[in-house]
């Protein structure tokens, strides 16, 4: 079963469970899917690969909101963005640690034959196929930066 049919059948699910977050949430994942099968060039096809960078998309707004909503006094907007969040998360994949971050991120840097700040361009291009949906690329620029710096 794709995304797609996933998300539809889950949000049967928590119409049952009577669940206002994952409903919501839901239903804007499959509403955002659904402009993307139907925008220009996209032969009402969408593969798992482009849904779960939708989604990635998705998890990144919402906590860049959240942290918005926090810096501006507004716990409650922020905790329900994060319950969003949350939510999205159960279909991505795992993210790395730290730790597997920087020992992938060193591999990436011996295979390019990177040395120093100016190679960053070169190894965040491989970085960012290789680790796509592990780990988010503020945090892969950030230790490539530390690795290279």
């Amino acid at each position: 079963m794709n995304l797609f049919d996933q998300v539809s059948e889950d949000i049967k699910t928590a119409m049952k469970a009577k669940d206002k977050v994952a409903l919501d949430t839901l239903r804007n994942i499959k509403k955002v899917f659904l402009e993307a099968k139907t925008a220009p060039g996209a032969n009402d096809n969408l593969t798992d690969d482009a849904a779960l960078k939708i989604m990635q998309k998705l998890v990144k707004q919402g906590k860049d909101a959240a942290e918005i909503y926090t810096s501006q006094g507004r716990q409650d907007l922020a905790d329900e963005e994060l319950a969003q969040v949350k939510v999205i998360e159960t279909y991505l994949p795992k993210q790395m640690s730290p730790e597997e971050l920087e020992a992938a991120l060193k591999e990436i840097i011996a295979e390019t034959g990177a040395v120093d700040g100016k190679d960053m361009g070169k190894v965040m291009g491989v970085a960012s196929k290789k680790l796509a949906g592990l780990a988010e690329g503020r945090a892969i620029s950030a230790k490539v930066k530390e690795l290279l710096g």
